[in-house]
């Protein structure tokens, strides 16, 4: 695998939402020997950007930006207004990582978490479409802010839109936009994919981010996962971006609810950290 991948971590693993204070975190997760700090945007107005901006250049360390999409923020809702205002949050969302020198913003940006349902085929159509229309304009905001998005599929159980490698993969080809790239989550894969080398072989050059924790949500290394098959994925495409270690923490009890994590992974959020990023470079490296 090659050296050049970089370990990063999302401040979610410690607290929601994130916001200015939140740098506290910083030395910690470079004391533990990560490169990069995934900062998850929830509501923009909670960060000043320049603030964090100082911290990160202070601990050495580069950022990753994913958003949070929910039920206000949802390019498939049949109300304009919602897509109005989530057109104004990721263009908030690339304000920020245009300032942090992050090149793409990530996340399951075509329709809200949690939207699973029994659709007819035809309903489900007119969804599509709407989330690709929606996409391709995000994706010309991105381009005229020199960035791209990094599409997220998600399982069955938090989107009836996007799931696998092929899914988004289709998707993509519909939005027929260079901006559109995608973001594999090893813990969504687990539960969707029937091989996870093959699905990243699927994604291919369109894949500039990847997220990981075990198939339970946990220390990477201590479950399900077929590692080695995602090492040799990676390693067939030549992936040269950031593996960052997503999951939470069920202190946050809107955030525990949301993702379903009702008790504590490991002995501690910072043991989490620090066993996560041990097995990450031994298998990644």
């Amino acid at each position: 695998m090659t050296n050049q991948i970089k370990f990063g971590l999302s401040t979610w693993l410690w607290e929601s939402p994130f916001n200015t204070q939140s740098v506290a975190l910083f030395p910690k997760i470079k004391k533990m020997g990560y490169d990069i700090v995934e900062i998850p945007v929830e509501d923009p107005h909670l960060i000043d950007g320049k603030t964090i901006k100082k911290a990160l250049k202070d601990n050495g360390l580069q950022a990753t930006v994913c958003g949070a999409f929910g039920a206000t923020k949802d390019l498939t809702h049949e109300d304009r207004a919602v897509h109005k205002n989530c057109f104004e949050y990721i263009q908030k969302c690339f304000e920020l990582c245009n300032l942090w020198e992050v090149d793409f913003f990530a996340g399951p940006m075509y329709a809200a978490v949690g939207k699973a349902r029994m659709l007819p085929k035809e309903e489900r159509k007119k969804e599509w479409d709407l989330a690709v229309n929606n996409i391709s304009k995000v994706c010309n905001m991105a381009q005229n802010q020199g960035l791209s998005i990094a599409l997220e599929p998600l399982n069955r159980f938090e989107s009836d839109l996007i799931n696998t490698a092929a899914d988004v993969m289709r998707f993509i080809k519909d939005v027929n936009h260079k901006s559109a790239k995608v973001l594999l989550d090893g813990f969504h894969m687990t539960i969707e994919e029937k091989n996870i080398a093959d699905a990243i072989k699927t994604v291919g050059d369109k894949l500039i981010h990847v997220q990981v924790s075990e198939n339970h949500r946990g220390v990477p290394g201590t479950g399900l996962t077929p590692w080695t098959d995602f090492a040799a994925g990676l390693k067939a495409i030549d992936y040269k971006g950031a593996i960052v270690i997503e999951s939470f923490t069920p202190e946050i009890k809107e955030l525990a609810a949301a993702v379903c994590i009702w008790k504590n992974l490991a002995a501690s959020q910072d043991q989490f950290a620090s066993e996560g990023i041990s097995f990450l470079k031994k298998t990644f490296t």
